[in-house]
Formats: C-alpha cells, sequence, structure tokens
C-alpha cells in the first residue's frame, strides 16, 4: 500500500496546503489503511470464517445446553431472546482482539515502519485497523442474526428496534478495538497479544448479563456485573430489540463507547508513535 505525499495532494510545499486538505488528510490515509485492512481480509477469508465458530458455538451451547436452567429464573422471557442480545456483545468483544493481533504481526513483520516512512497521519495506521473490524463486525453480527433466528430467536420490537440494537453493538465493538490496539501496541507480539487479552476479556464477557441475570450471581460478583460496559450495552440492546426502557441504558452505553474512545485512541496513537 502506497499513500500519495501531502505535496502531491495539493500541488502545494507541505505545510502549506489548505487548511481543508490538512483536515481531510487524516481521514483518507484512515480509509485507504482500511481498504488495506479488507482486501487482507478478502485474500485470506479463513480468519473470517474461524472468528465466527466460536460465536455459533456458544449459541448452539448455551441454547440447547443450558437453556433449560437459565430460562427458569427469566419469568417468562424465552432463554433464546434473552440470550442473542448477548451473544451479538459478545461477538464483537471477543472480535477486538483481532485487532490487538493484527497491530502486534504488523508491528513483527516491520511493516509499521514502512507506515512511519510515509506521509500519512499517525493515526490512520489505528483507525484504519479499527475501522476495518467494524466493517467485519457487520458481517458478523448479520451471520449471527441469522443463526439466531435459526434457533428461534425473535425481534419483539421490529426492523427498527433491530437495527438500533445492531448498531449500538457495532458502537461497542468499534470501541473495544481501541482497547485491543493498546494491547498489541503495548506487547508487540501476536501470541502475548492474545494470552494477554484473555485476562480483559473474561471478566467483562463472563461476568456479565450477556449470558444469564445478573441476579443469579454472589452478590460481590453482582456489584461489577451491574456496573461493566458489556452488561450495560447487553442490557440495552435487549431492550431496543425486545422492549421496555431504552432510552436510559442506550444513553449509558454511549457513554461507555465514547469515554473508553476519548481514553484509549489518544494513548493508542502515543504508543504507535514510541513503538515506530
Amino acid at each position: 500500500m502506497t499513500a500519495t505525499p501531502l505535496k502531491a495532494r495539493t500541488g502545494a510545499a507541505v505545510g502549506t496546503e489548505p487548511l481543508g486538505e490538512r483536515l481531510l488528510a487524516p481521514v483518507r490515509d484512515g480509509l485507504a489503511v482500511t481498504g488495506r485492512n479488507l482486501i487482507a481480509l478478502r485474500r485470506v477469508p479463513r480468519l473470517l470464517i474461524f472468528s465466527t465458530v466460536q460465536p455459533i458455538v456458544f449459541v448452539l451451547m448455551f441454547r440447547y445446553v443450558f437453556g433449560g436452567v437459565v430460562g427458569a429464573a427469566l419469568h417468562g422471557v424465552p432463554y433464546v431472546d434473552y440470550l442473542m442480545p448477548g451473544v451479538f456483545v459478545q461477538v464483537v468483544t471477543f472480535g477486538a482482539v483481532n485487532t490487538a493481533i493484527g497491530l502486534a504481526t504488523d508491528l513483527q513483520t516491520g511493516l509499521m515502519e514502512r507506515f512511519r516512512s510515509l506521509p500519512m497521519a499517525r493515526s490512520a495506521v489505528l483507525s484504519g485497523r479499527t475501522t476495518a473490524d467494524l466493517a467485519r463486525n457487520v458481517f458478523v453480527v448479520l451471520l449471527m442474526t441469522g443463526v439466531g433466528f435459526a434457533v428461534g430467536f425473535r425481534v419483539h420490537t421490529g426492523v427498527w428496534g433491530y437495527l438500533g440494537g445492531a448498531l449500538l453493538v457495532l458502537a461497542f465493538g468499534f470501541a473495544m478495538s481501541w482497547i485491543f490496539a493498546v494491547v498489541g501496541l503495548a506487547v508487540r507480539d501476536p501470541e502475548t497479544a492474545m494470552a494477554a487479552s484473555f485476562p480483559v476479556l473474561a471478566p467483562l464477557v463472563f461476568a456479565s448479563s450477556a449470558f444469564v441475570p445478573v441476579a443469579t450471581m454472589p452478590g460481590w460478583l453482582q456489584v461489577f456485573a451491574e456496573h461493566q460496559p458489556v452488561t450495560i450495552t447487553a442490557g440495552a440492546v435487549r431492550a431496543l430489540m425486545l422492549g421496555g426502557p431504552a432510552a436510559e441504558q442506550v444513553w449509558h452505553a454511549l457513554a461507555w463507547d465514547a469515554g473508553i474512545v476519548a481514553v484509549f485512541a489518544p494513548l493508542g496513537v502515543w504508543l504507535y508513535r514510541r513503538a515506530v
């Protein structure tokens, strides 16, 4: 992948290009890196295929193995309807690990040095990676929706409720990608990035309402589970797809997304500058 030098973009010396050009250049650079990462997915489709196997297994296992036990605590709500919004959130949370692995791989292979030598925005490498993972999440969420309908999941609020919930899931996945971008840049090794991600993933996903109600957990764990972002996002998605008061939960979920990006995006750019 190559980037167009700033001088060639405007026909002017670097630093004298118009303000609009300087503002748009990082966006174009980010889109160029996004395209590069999406081409990699197209050329190695196994990466996309195997990233969808795990959530499908989770759906089948929880739907048919644990559904009878957990469903008794839901007071009439079909467990599959409770489960699928949590699975959507789980899918994008686990998928964010690909951001860490991808960035660590690029560091290890020397690609980051090539990017650093190009006249491109420093933020473009990270924004391009997280945006490509956002595009991948669109496909995964659609696939998991089909799997969910196949095992009995139904949206109670119509198409707009589903779309609102899906967009909220994608926003959360985008925010989580920035957390794992920092992990990948910090450890600089793909295998270490995978190992370092699990201590973050496990408490967020399994100590949440993604698969079971928080009320079924021990009291000391409920304090954490009720206030962490996976539970809040899953609850908001359920309210949008199944019905019930949603506005406050949606705002809380969006506040988590904005806070995560506000903290980890600058930290990721800072680590990128230091890494290369």
